[in-house]
């Protein structure tokens, strides 16, 4: 598979948001959820956050640019948020099993609880759906990194036997892309310690834990 940017890095080497950036992401994101991408005008979004449209324009040029701001922040802060409950893990130096138990459950919770994922699906898949599909390479390819990431150092800790980590990671992050386009699954997503046992039951193994 030919490779991509490495996005990994970029989202995790993104600045912070002065105040003014954080005002403006956030008051795009509130109007995201209540009127969608679609409806959403650039006048609305300067009206939210208080500032003038021409400051807008000045740090964003176009609505696009604003678009693919929030998707980044709300990809930084996903992966924030697995980094934080991985480290937990690491912190208490816990075994493998239990590093890809919290790995699942991080995972399936950031996906289940996006509400700008859900309202786009929702209500205008035409514009997201792509990007999940036959655009999703850059997807599929942040969610292999970061697993294969993950699989290489547990394997560097003698955690996990030598394999190479990508086909193992694509496989799962292709599964996780799977639960957030469609929900309605007989997997426990809902209840945070059955999402815990399907996961030593059904995922474990995959990793050939000794």
């Amino acid at each position: 598979m030919a490779r991509l940017s490495r996005l990994l890095p970029l989202v995790r080497g993104a600045g912070p948001e002065d105040r003014n950036q954080a005002r403006v992401l956030d008051a795009a994101m509130l109007a995201f959820l209540d009127f969608g991408i679609k409806r959403t005008s650039m006048v609305e979004v300067a009206r939210r956050c208080g500032l003038s449209l021409a400051t807008l324009y000045r740090r964003f040029a176009s609505k696009s640019d604003l678009i693919e701001a929030v998707g980044l922040r709300q990809t930084r802060e996903f992966v924030e948020q697995v980094d934080a409950a991985l480290q937990r893990q690491v912190d208490r130096d816990a075994g493998a099993e239990e590093q890809i138990v919290e790995l699942f459950a991080a995972f399936i919770t950031g996906l289940r609880d996006n509400r700008l994922v859900h309202r786009l699906l929702a209500t205008e898949p035409e514009l997201v759906l792509p990007y999940l599909t036959i655009k999703g390479a850059p997807v599929l390819e942040l969610g292999r990194d970061y697993l294969a990431e993950f699989i290489a150092r547990l394997q560097q800790e003698g955690k996990l036997p030598a394999y190479d980590p990508e086909p193992l990671a694509e496989m799962i992050a292709r599964t996780a892309l799977s639960l957030a386009l469609t929900p309605q699954t007989v997997i426990p997503l809902h209840d945070e310690v059955a999402i815990r046992q399907f996961a030593r039951d059904h995922i474990v193994v995959s990793f050939r834990v000794p």
